[in-house]
């Protein structure tokens, strides 16, 4: 093949995500210059000059095809991981220009097998290919099959077959093994050459060592279904965490009053927010419940992680809350019970919460929290944060006592309990000082729903966090 069709193409770079649009280019120009490469060399098939050039460029022009179809595949998929990478630089050596071993030239040998006078020619890269020693004589039709893997062999000798017998063209792979005991794919193409009177005098044929091609396609076959198995994974994980948590979470979405009927009702909204940055549930969640005695449960609380099984671990310490209240337990007796169970949990994890019983007959709020952000008052346009009785993390550490809070609140009190993902980067600060900024706007709210509302206003739905959050509001009667 003439050098002038490698000799303008600028030197490889390295292989980012943008090179491969370049690199197809560069694939495209080249096949279009060796077709053109092969019809000047259409000429009769006893020039065996002519003949073999024009066969080297048919193999070309069918690698060429071949290398651009997966340089698309690479193109139109995912982002390129670290073995990615590596294949593409292998891919950028399939269009290197000169003799180099890893060009397209240098894995390109010939062969002619003579049927008359049982001469066999082989050129000096076609025993390169075979990683057999040119000191050797070249293998014989007979001898070929010995060095196919034995899957292909049928295949070999079909293709051998239908050229000796039906006069019909060679093209077609199939992988050898050397002696060195490496295995290599081979693409090879040829034809009969016949004599005057029709029959088969000889075969030529040219082969082509394509392995790095086709571990590189394989890698990316492979590389494609794995993504895609892990998107169904994740896809179901997401669809079965957001079914338990629906299923967990209260059923109520607008206000709600505690105890229904009375005028010492506690007006109560909640809201979940999910993140922006993942598609993974989290472990937030928030409740509230009116308890058998009159008191009314308010919790918020987060478990450590992501996924069904994070998901699963907030169901049941959310059962556990609800049954311990049921039960009378004190916010810091149910706290350290809390703790007891997520330490004794088969699958130990981190959590956080805040546990509050309220009196609606003499507006009493006790409460407890587990590393978590403190309640926020809210009264007469003005905010603050509750002074946070002791309390570690739930699962930090075996036998941990929680102390627990009283607060008097008055009518027309505005409480805001939260987890710390409102704001990005799970700042718990700026969570809670957004909040507290809040408070001339909530002055003027006339119910829990219009509170959480303005929350929403101020955080978005999805905004800028990186993880799950809730937020509860309660509002303590005027009258």
């Amino acid at each position: 093949m003439p050098s002038h069709i490698f000799a303008d193409r600028p030197a490889a770079q390295p292989p980012e995500r943008g090179t491969v649009d370049a690199l197809i280019q560069q694939t495209r120009r080249l096949r279009g210059e060796v077709d053109a490469v092969r019809r000047d060399t259409l000429t009769d098939d006893d020039d065996p000059q002519g003949r073999w050039q024009r066969a080297l460029c048919e193999l070309a022009v069918h690698q060429l095809d071949d290398l651009d179809e997966h340089l698309a595949q690479l193109r139109d998929g995912a982002p390129l991981d670290t073995d990615e990478q590596e294949l593409l630089e292998g891919l950028e050596a399939e269009l290197a220009p000169g003799p180099s071993r890893g060009s397209l030239l240098s894995r390109v040998g010939s062969a002619e097998w003579n049927l008359l006078t049982d001469d066999v020619v082989w050129s000096g890269e076609l025993y390169q290919i075979f990683g057999r020693s040119p000191d050797r004589p070249p293998l014989t039709l007979d001898e070929l099959p010995t060095f196919v893997f034995a899957e292909d062999r049928d295949l070999l000798t079909q293709m051998v077959t239908d050229c000796l017998i039906d006069g019909r063209p060679i093209d077609g792979e199939f992988r050898i093994v050397r002696e060195d005991d490496s295995v290599r794919t081979l693409h090879m193409m040829g034809e009969p050459v016949l004599d005057a009177d029709g029959s088969t005098a000889s075969m030529w044929a040219v082969v082509r060592d394509v392995s790095e091609l086709r571990r590189s396609q394989s890698a990316l076959r492979e590389t494609r279904d794995s993504l895609q198995r892990q998107r169904h994974i994740a896809q179901t994980e997401h669809r079965l965490a957001v079914e338990l948590q629906e299923a967990v979470l209260p059923p109520w979405r607008g206000p709600l009053r505690f105890p229904q009927g009375s005028p010492d009702a506690l007006d109560l909204a909640a809201h979940f927010l999910p993140s922006s940055r993942s598609a993974l549930i989290g472990g937030d969640w928030y409740d509230a419940m009116h308890l058998p005695d009159g008191d009314i449960l308010l919790s918020v609380g987060d478990l450590t992680g992501h996924g069904v099984a994070v998901t699963s671990g907030m169901a049941m310490l959310l059962g556990a809350v609800r049954g311990m209240a049921v039960a009378g337990a004190e916010p810091g007796r149910l706290m350290g019970w809390l703790n007891q169970l997520l330490d004794a949990s088969v699958q130990p994890a981190l959590g956080s919460a805040v546990c509050c019983r309220y009196n609606p007959h003499t507006r009493v709020l006790t409460w407890s929290q587990a590393g978590h952000p403190a309640p926020l008052l809210f009264r007469n346009g003005t905010g603050r944060a509750l002074d946070a009785p002791d309390g570690v993390l739930l699962g930090a550490t075996t036998g941990a006592v929680y102390e627990q809070a009283g607060e008097q609140l008055e009518p027309g009190d505005l409480l805001v309990l939260h987890t710390d993902g409102l704001a990005p980067h799970r700042d718990g600060e700026a969570s809670r000082d957004r909040l507290l900024s809040l408070a001339p706007r909530f002055a003027t709210a006339r119910t829990a729903q219009d509170c959480v509302r303005t929350v929403m206003e101020e955080f978005g739905e999805r905004g800028a966090r990186e993880d799950d959050a809730c937020v509860l509001a309660a509002m303590v009667p005027t009258t």
